[in-house]
């Protein structure tokens, strides 16, 4: 189900702009994020020679790196020109199991030609201000003389606290407009209590396509406060992305969306 663009009088209680697939399980939200980014790759290196992505955590995601393993998907990338990024990482070694690069590095990099230089990992076993800035000049490199760094796409999930990369509700970071990435304390459910690294707003909002991956029944209550017309992306800072000049695509499975569409169709 597609459910885009201007709502009738009687929708208008929904406000969530960008397109919304809504999609039968975590599985169909993992293919269709296949081809949402083998598309933009291929778009984005025929453009410019290179495809920049910043990788998610979470299970849907990691269903998602596990079908663009597969080899009818795998050989439709150039993986040469494939350069990897993360939205947000957790301060721990990159072999833990809470690593977002070490579920990346399992379900994705180990089993794909991307050379091991065009992975920009987010060093969070260092000190968190220095992994931060250590990460920012990262970015300066590989977004040479960019004001901000243009992703061809940023994966992101929904917390069930509205959060998102790791940016939380209430948090100073979300006020951050000069940084592109910041550390951030995090000492509230939901775990693991440990500080994190993340790409600030205005990065987030800067890229050309930014897809959320959405699942599982525990997801519907926030989705649907979410997309509620209220502008309150300080408790749910999931609100705070609304690329400028790019695109927003919410995926959404059946079981997340299932509040959502009952409000939606209320009379």
């Amino acid at each position: 189900m597609d459910v885009v663009g201007d709502w009738d009088a009687r929708m208008n209680k929904i406000t969530l702009t960008p397109d919304i697939e809504i999609l039968a399980d975590a599985s169909a939200v993992a293919d269709f994020a296949a081809g949402q980014f083998i598309q933009r790759a291929g778009d984005a290196i025929t453009v410019r020679g290179r495809f920049c992505v910043a990788l998610a955590g979470g299970s849907t995601p990691r269903l998602l790196y596990r079908l663009l393993t597969q080899p009818t998907k795998m050989e439709q990338i150039d993986w040469s020109r494939v350069q990897v990024y993360w939205g947000d990482e957790r301060c721990v070694p990159p072999d833990n199991p809470d690593s977002n690069y070490m579920m990346a590095r399992w379900a994705l990099l180990d089993h794909v030609p991307v050379p091991v230089e065009n992975v920009h990992r987010i060093f969070g076993e260092r000190e968190p201000a220095q992994a931060a800035l250590d990460y920012e000049n990262e970015l300066s490199r590989g977004f040479t003389g960019a004001k901000l760094p243009r992703f061809d796409l940023i994966l992101l999930g929904l917390g069930e606290d509205g959060h998102t990369a790791s940016l939380f509700p209430g948090s100073p970071a979300l006020s951050e407009t000069m940084r592109w990435v910041v550390p951030v304390e995090h000492s509230i459910p939901p775990p693991p209590l440990v500080t994190r690294i993340s790409l600030t707003v205005p990065v987030l909002n800067a890229a050309a396509q930014v897809l959320f991956l959405v699942s599982g029944q525990g997801k519907a209550a926030i989705f649907l406060q979410v997309a509620q017309n209220q502008d309150s992306p300080n408790r749910f800072p999931a609100q705070f992305v609304r690329p400028k000049d790019g695109r927003l695509i919410w995926v959404v499975d059946n079981a997340a969306a299932g509040d959502y569409l009952r409000y939606a169709n209320m009379d």
